[in-house]
């Protein structure tokens, strides 16, 4: 059972995916997160990325690549929630070989659909209450254009496989995870 968040920076999908792996008991798995992690303890996959990540980029394939295959051959061979991944067309296809080797499927990719404005006042919000440097206005403005160029397609190629599922991501935490439990228990009826 893996279940994958897509939206734009400052959609609340680490918060909702959180939510989500609780709910159900399986792990989460951030990229981003794991990416932050390896920039702190300064290894070498988290100094490639602090440049990427730093100029408002997104981190390249093959540096996610095997974060991720790890990831799903270790403890979330039950199934996850993955947040933060795929981000273009390439990773979702990769991503769908490696589901298959390891025996699983995607249950479904939750949407989150925020509007900009409100995106950039969450993130600005975050940046003020966790210091985060990869968080200033300029980089979230980047972020949203380089997401609708790379990232935005995964919403069609989802889509064309059937597993796309859009939820409103906007109002208070609880209205959105309350969304969210729904679409994943209609699912969970259907298959």
């Amino acid at each position: 059972m893996i279940w994958i968040f897509i939206g734009p920076p400052g959609a609340g999908k680490g918060t909702q995916a959180k939510l989500l792996a609780a709910h159900l008991g399986i792990p989460h798995i951030s990229t981003g997160d794991l990416l932050r992690q390896a920039i702190a303890e300064g290894t070498d996959l988290g100094r490639l990325a602090r440049g990427y990540m730093e100029a408002g980029e997104l981190v390249p394939d093959r540096l996610l690549l095997g974060l991720v295959r790890e990831a799903l051959e270790g403890p979330a061979t039950k199934g996850c929630i993955l947040d933060g991944y795929p981000r273009n067309t390439s990773q979702a296809e990769a991503l769908t070989e490696m589901v298959h080797e390891v025996g699983q499927k995607v249950c479904g990719v939750i949407e989150l659909e925020v509007s900009e404005q409100v995106l950039v006042d969450r993130i600005a919000a975050r940046a003020r209450a966790e210091d985060r440097a990869d968080d200033t206005e300029e980089t979230v403005r980047k972020r949203l254009v380089v997401y609708e160029q790379q990232t935005s397609p995964l919403v069609e190629y989802y889509r064309e496989r059937g597993v796309l599922r859009p939820v409103a991501g906007e109002g208070t935490i609880e209205d959105i995870r309350d969304r969210i439990f729904r679409v994943t228990e209609e699912r969970g009826r259907s298959s």
